[in-house]
């Protein structure tokens, strides 16, 4: 699977062989918005029309476009993987959701710009 970004908007886009189409989603919104292409070129294209269309769907209706988060996060892991989050964060000085917070804020960082 890879991902794209586009105005602050990001997909996910698999290859369906049986097709042979590119499929995208946008990703981070609990509307479901979907494109599909034969190249990347024209997947590029659709992707931006997507969203596009997505914000002026949005305007339209009134909607602002979705930012579902909340900030809340609740996580299920393995128990040793939690004791040695718990103890990094205890050596570093901070709560178990400050060291949380500053890991994935890191992590995320780096995964959008490898995507974007």
């Amino acid at each position: 699977m890879s991902a794209m970004s586009y105005e602050g908007f990001y997909a996910r886009v698999e290859f369906d062989a049986e097709d042979g189409l590119f499929v995208g989603h946008l990703a981070g919104i609990n509307d479901v918005v979907g494109f599909h292409a034969e190249t990347v070129d024209d997947l590029r294209r659709a992707f931006h029309e997507a969203v596009e269309d997505y914000r002026a769907t949005c305007a339209l209706t009134g909607k602002a476009p979705e930012k579902p988060y909340s900030g809340k996060v609740m996580l299920r892991i393995a128990p040793d993987v939690h004791a040695r989050a718990a103890l990094a964060a205890e050596l570093a000085g901070k709560s178990l959701n400050q060291w949380g917070e500053e890991v994935l804020a890191t992590a995320s960082l780096a995964a959008l710009r490898k995507a974007g």
